[in-house]
């Protein structure tokens, strides 16, 4: 099975690729694709990058020409302060990116097979209690309005014979990048807290899931336009706190009780405090629907495990240094 995955040595792309070698074996033929130069040359030549710079210009047909599929997760980080430059590299990341793999597609000789195009349960807004399926309408605000334009580029796709399914992460816990790696350790410091009164919903996924979640939407056809990438058991913030608390073997009562006031997230991040505060009860209807099993579908379970690989690497960082 021949894979081009753009963004493959990001946080997800690398559990992507991870994925499909423990599953696919010596049946794969992954093709990585990166707008980071930096180390390329270090690797060696079989396992050298292609580099492109997802929003700069259009990639070579001949790249995804007779691909099995293509796995677009490209994107700028929407965790800093959302001034008016920042804002246009988020979209721009993503809107001009997937609109420039598109239009490679079309002067493709062979289009691939499936498109599996990232995008975010951002798409929903600020939904309250609410429960969101896919078939939920978008809800308002920046986020949501870069997830539409991202999921329209990429369903032009499926003009081209190609199936197209919109991936909409949550907040994906693993080691190695993501919310854990800026919260851990302040956990350990048993400092951790819940943002402002900690009743929004937190629609998470860990690591391993999501890396899985995709290789399903890849082999399985039904899959076409939205599919939620997260657990099917979302949690509020306040759980979220206690449980990773717990986790780390600190007080969890003190996580309950402690509170990051929410003026504070826009004094640092501006507009882009959204990203925590908003609440967002999202569920993976598709994704159950069509037989996928979770290795974690509980958030205790799934924090442990993501501790525990923790605390090992740095013992092995420890005694390499």
């Amino acid at each position: 099975m021949r894979i081009v995955v753009i963004g493959g040595r990001g946080f997800i792309g690398r559990a992507v690729l991870q994925a499909c070698f423990e599953t696919l074996g010596s049946e794969l033929q992954a093709i990585v694709v990166t707008r980071r130069k930096e180390g390329a040359e270090l690797l060696p030549l079989w396992q050298r990058p292609f580099v492109w710079d997802v929003s700069e210009s259009v990639p070579p047909p001949s790249l995804i020409s007779g691909a099995d599929a293509v796995i677009n997760l490209a994107g700028e980080s929407v965790v800093q302060k959302w001034t008016a430059a920042a804002k246009q590299k988020i979209r721009d990341s993503r809107v001009l990116a997937t609109r420039n793999l598109v239009e490679s597609f079309r002067h493709a000789p062979q289009p691939p097979k499936v498109l599996v195009n990232a995008s975010a349960v951002g798409y929903y807004g600020d939904r309250g209690d609410e429960e969101l399926t896919e078939e939920s309408p978008p809800g308002k605000g920046f986020l949501s309005e870069v997830c539409q334009l991202w999921e329209e580029e990429a369903m032009r796709a499926s003009e081209l014979g190609v199936r197209v399914v919109c991936a909409r992460f949550g907040i994906v816990l693993g080691v190695g990048g993501g919310l854990i790696e800026r919260v851990m350790p302040i956990f350990e410091w048993g400092l951790g807290a819940k943002v402002g009164k900690g009743n929004q919903w937190m629609p998470w996924v860990h690591l391993y899931d999501a890396a899985l979640m995709v290789l399903h939407a890849i082999k399985n056809e039904q899959i076409k336009g939205a599919m939620n990438l997260v657990s099917p058991n979302p949690v509020t913030n306040k759980e979220f706190t206690q449980t990773l608390a717990k986790a780390v073997g600190k007080p969890a009562f003190l996580a309950a009780t402690l509170s990051v006031p929410t003026f504070a997230l826009w004094l640092q991040l501006g507009e882009g405090a959204n990203v925590v505060t908003m609440s967002q009860k999202v569920l993976p209807k598709v994704a159950l629907s069509t037989g996928y099993t979770f290795i974690f579908p509980e958030l205790e379970l799934a924090l442990r495990e993501i501790y525990y690989r923790h605390q090992f690497m740095e013992k092995e960082l420890a005694a390499a240094s």
